[in-house]
């Protein structure tokens, strides 16, 4: 055995060379160098963060205008039908969209001024009668609470306070920044309404382009897509623009018989308000022709809002399904999912989109997804069958049940046959 020292390793001899290391691998000495790869991936990795920091500051800057653009497309669609068939008859694109576009803005600006017009006489009309209405107010108060109120008193009250200044205070310096949300909301609609016009007009040229990066398997695709978009969205606006009308009518007649002022107005309001906004657009059209109605004969507008109430459930149950059973037939569950998501997601642009969207994409989708025979069974309808048990196999017998062949028993005995 070789002799060892005191930790246990093999003496070394006088003059013998000590034993060699390991041997040297690179990057471990002190003149290691640092791999060829390593700075190219983190300068990629920074390039890469830097993009996706700029992508997300750019997405961040331009959602207002993606939404525009959105916006646009689907009032593109929407008009696309008409346009079409204007082009169909030998009219130009440019001019047949110009035409659609014209007259939608004729109708839009017509119904603002009206209502304008009217809600501008009913706070003039408020405002004159407000003497009158206050006087009442102070005579009940005196003759029920024994008091001694006058209304000059109360006028000087008013005005001596700090809240009225305030509030006129508030009101001048909050004036510059109403002006500016209305010029920006008028260089919206302009917007909009510039990129719907090009949409709709460069239509075909808009497909090619779009066909042109596919190849031709996908084109068809595409193009049956873009397809049912058109007809989902023009069925939605023009079955929506005919309950519209429909709504307008027998609440003008309503309104009419009860002699309510402004009459032709309120009923355009509640036609257009309670079809193009989803979800409370019918508590929204319904409260106004209320509150008009309320200043002639309060019964009035509780007569108002009980029709309102009944017209509902007729436009629900009777009139949509028929009206809408070609274009958007989505289940109203969906329906109100969409408008919930589509808020949640876009405000109340998305609400206004939201069902097109999901009618849209039903329909696609029902072009490709294959569908089965259903089987014949009385669980599919909802019924339990008679009472019976039934198997995966199939019909199960109750265990009490008789088989065929067998004899009556008497006594516990058992005869045969």
């Amino acid at each position: 055995m070789a002799p060892t020292d005191e930790t246990g390793q093999p003496a070394q001899h006088p003059g013998t060379p000590p034993p060699a290391g390991p041997p040297a691998t690179p990057g471990n000495g002190p003149n290691a160098r640092m791999p060829r790869w390593l700075p190219r991936a983190m300068v990629l990795a920074l390039a890469l963060i830097a993009v996706f920091q700029l992508g997300s500051w750019a997405f961040h800057e331009l959602t207002g205008l993606l939404i525009n653009i959105l916006i646009a497309f689907f009032l593109a669609l929407a008009v696309e039908p008409a346009v079409s068939w204007m082009a169909g008859r030998g009219v130009r694109r440019g001019l047949g969209t110009f035409l659609v576009f014209l007259g939608v803005l004729i109708v839009g600006a017509g119904f603002v001024t009206l209502l304008g017009s009217m809600l501008a006489e009913q706070i003039i009309k408020i405002v004159e009668d407000f003497p009158d209405y206050l006087d009442s107010v102070i005579n009940w108060v005196n003759t029920h609470f024994h008091t001694e109120l006058r209304r000059v008193d109360i006028q000087e009250g008013l005005l001596r306070s700090d809240w009225l200044r305030t509030y006129v205070q508030n009101s001048a310096t909050g004036v510059l920044g109403v002006s500016a949300q209305v010029l920006g909301g008028l260089f919206q609609l302009l917007t909009i309404g510039l990129f719907s016009f090009y949409f709709a007009a460069d239509g075909p040229r808009l497909r090619r382009t779009v066909c042109s990066l596919l190849p031709p398997a996908r084109q068809a695709e595409v193009l049956r897509a873009w397809e049912i978009a058109v007809n989902k969205t023009g069925g939605y606006i023009y079955s929506r623009g005919l309950m519209a009308l429909v709504s307008g009518l027998a609440h003008y007649v309503l309104l009419e018989i009860l002699e309510v002022p402004y009459a032709p107005v309120l009923a355009v309001w509640v036609g257009l308000v309670s079809q193009f906004i989803p979800t409370i657009g019918t508590y929204l059209a319904g409260a106004l022709p209320m509150l008009i109605a309320f200043t002639v004969d309060p019964w009035y507008a509780l007569w108002v809002l009980v029709f309102v109430v009944v017209y509902q459930q007729f436009e629900n149950y009777v009139l949509q399904p028929k009206l809408t059973s070609k274009t958007v037939d989505i289940h109203p569950a969906v329906a109100f999912g969409s408008v919930v998501a589509g808020t949640a997601l876009l405000g109340a642009v998305g609400a206004l989109i939201a069902i097109p969207a999901v009618a849209t994409l039903q329909a696609f989708l029902g072009a490709y997804v294959k569908r089965y025979a259903v089987t014949d069974d009385p669980r599919v309808h909802g019924h339990r069958g008679s009472g019976e048990g039934r198997g995966p196999g199939g019909r199960t017998r109750r265990p009490w049940a008789r088989r065929p062949g067998a004899a009556r028993t008497r006594d516990g005995d058992t005869g045969t046959s």
